[in-house]
């Protein structure tokens, strides 16, 4: 694996999830001192999936936060570039498929929201990604993301950046059968977007009403967007 940068190659990135799948969720624990599971609940609660709606979970992984967005009732589908990572969750009863977020294989207007966690900064081209998501949102649907950010207070964010992030990589190299992987993940997190430019280019792919909120003093962020309704066309 390359090291970390915003320019990806997403057949290096597909492989490099192949390769961490086995035992990925435990990693991910490990790697976040058991934080990602209020995380992921507070995800679920802002994404307020209901029954009858259709929500794609887009770099779902195993499909761990998909079964949670499923509780409520929802048609929850887990969507992922990598095969060995769905592989891993198939014991998981919610449907799932391989699907290139730059392509996706669905209609226009096919899902109420669509959400993403912790696998936007992998995309290669997020904006475009955004704009194919939006795709095949339908008009006034949602969209949320709940990804790594930047701590707003300074001290925290200098304790993150030179500790944390370092601890992160020594826990994923004990906890992982793929410690390089667990390299680039940290170096990707460093260099992500902080959430007002997040939100930018949420706005710039064409997403209303951008909001986020910030998790554990910032160090993860929830960005919400709408998806905007069609103005009626004006014929003279």
């Amino acid at each position: 694996m390359s090291r970390a940068s915003l320019d990806k190659d997403p057949h290096e990135v597909a492989a490099m999830f192949d390769g961490v799948s086995e035992g990925y969720d435990r990693a991910n624990s490990v790697m976040t001192f058991g934080f990602d599971r209020r995380w992921r609940t507070t995800t679920s609660r802002v994404l307020d999936a209901r029954r009858g709606e259709r929500v794609l979970d887009l770099a779902a992984g195993t499909g761990v936060s998909t079964a949670e967005y499923a509780r409520g009732g929802a048609w929850c589908l887990a969507a992922d570039f990598s095969l060995g990572m769905l592989r891993s969750g198939k014991h998981r009863r919610v449907p799932m498929v391989a699907a290139d977020a730059l392509h996706l294989p669905f209609a226009d207007d096919s899902f109420d929201a669509a959400t993403i966690s912790f696998g936007i900064r992998n995309f290669v081209d997020t904006k475009a990604a955004l704009e194919e998501i939006a795709r095949v949102v339908k008009p006034g649907g949602r969209l949320v993301i709940c990804e790594v950010s930047t701590p707003t207070f300074p001290p925290i964010r200098f304790v993150y950046k030179k500790f944390v992030l370092r601890a992160m990589t020594l826990l994923g190299r004990f906890s992982s059968t793929n410690p390089e992987a667990y390299s680039y993940l940290a170096e990707s997190m460093a260099a992500w977007h902080d959430q007002r430019t997040l939100a930018q280019i949420i706005a710039s792919a064409g997403w209303s009403k951008v909001e986020w909120l910030n998790l554990t003093f910032g160090v993860v962020a929830i960005h919400r967007a709408i998806k905007p309704t069609r103005q009626p066309d004006h014929h003279p």
